[in-house]
């Protein structure tokens, strides 16, 4: 089956080890950096991630179950960063 990326309703917004900041706007954003560029060692979160997002590009599961990556992201030290007034929209903590 191929994988279709599917957007997120609100981005996900998080502080990179290095400070910068990223914004994550689809599942397949997220799944690219999980499997490229995560920073520590994988543990439970990472994986349930990894499979969450992988499933919900192919269609088996709806997209809000890949938030998945959120929990990851706090896992690996990796802060949410709050919506400033003016992007409080765009933006999901």
């Amino acid at each position: 089956m191929p994988l279709v990326d599917v957007r997120w309703a609100r981005p996900v917004r998080v502080r990179l080890q290095c400070g910068l900041e990223h914004t994550f706007t689809s599942i397949f954003d997220a799944v690219d950096f999980l499997e490229t560029e995560w920073p520590i060692r994988r543990g439970q979160p990472h994986e349930q991630a990894v499979k969450r997002c992988r499933r919900a590009l192919s269609g088996i599961i709806p997209a809000a179950i890949a938030r998945a990556f959120v929990a990851a992201c706090m896992e690996a030290g990796l802060p949410m960063v709050k919506p400033s007034p003016k992007s409080a929209p765009s933006v999901l903590i």
